[in-house]
C-alpha cells in the first residue's frame, strides 16, 4: 500500500466491530507514528491506550460536549488518548518562544502524530476517527495526566463495521494558487 493509497483510502470510522485489537498491534502503530515530525525533534507527544471500564467512564462523563462521541468511544474496543508535553514544541531552551506563534506549535506536532497514527492504523486494517469535542478537563482527571501533560484528542480505534465512501472535495484550483 502506497502512502497515496492509505490518504486516499482512510475514512473516519464511527462503527466498529466488537473483535479486540491486540496490544502488539497497537505497538506496532505507535511505533509507525513515532517518526511523525516534531518541532526541533522534540517528539512531545505521548498516547494512552484506553480500555475497558475506564474507556466506557470516559465515553459516558466526557461526552457532553457532543453525546455521540460517547457512543463511538463506547463502540470501539480502544480508545487512544493522544497528549502532549507541554511547553516544548516552539520553545527554545531558555522558555523563551521561538515564533510568534507562541505554544501553538505544539498542536502541528500533535496533528501530525494523529495523522501519522490513523494511518498506520488503516494500514493494518483498522479503523478511527479523530475526535475533538470532549471534556478535556474531566478526561484528564480520569486518565490522570502529570501536570506536564495536556491531552489534545481522543481516537477511537477497531475493526471498521462501516464503509463510507469519501466526501466531495474541493478542486485543486481552489485550494492551490502560485505566486512568484
Amino acid at each position: 500500500m502506497t502512502a497515496k493509497d492509505c490518504i486516499l483510502g482512510r475514512r473516519s470510522i464511527r462503527k466498529f466491530k466488537a473483535d479486540p485489537v491486540s496490544h502488539d498491534l497497537i505497538a506496532e502503530i505507535v511505533e509507525t507514528a513515532s517518526y511523525s515530525p516534531s518541532w526541533k525533534h522534540t517528539q512531545i507527544t505521548r498516547y494512552i491506550a484506553v480500555e475497558g471500564a475506564l474507556k466506557e467512564k470516559i465515553a459516558r462523563e466526557c461526552s457532553s460536549l457532543y453525546p455521540p462521541n460517547g457512543d463511538i468511544i463506547s463502540a470501539a474496543p480502544v480508545l487512544m488518548a493522544v497528549t502532549i508535553i507541554k511547553n516544548r514544541s516552539g520553545f527554545e531552551r531558555d522558555g523563551s518562544f521561538s515564533t510568534p506563534r507562541g505554544n501553538g506549535w505544539q498542536m502541528y506536532d500533535a496533528g501530525i502524530a494523529s495523522q501519522s497514527l490513523c494511518l498506520a492504523a488503516y494500514e493494518q486494517g483498522l479503523g478511527s476517527v479523530i475526535l475533538g469535542l470532549f471534556d478535556q478537563s474531566a478526561a484528564e482527571a480520569l486518565l490522570q495526566l502529570p501536570e506536564d501533560r495536556e491531552l489534545v484528542a481522543l481516537i477511537p480505534i477497531g475493526y471498521p463495521d462501516e464503509t463510507p465512501v469519501a466526501p466531495r472535495r474541493k478542486p485543486v484550483e481552489e485550494l492551490l494558487s502560485y505566486q512568484s
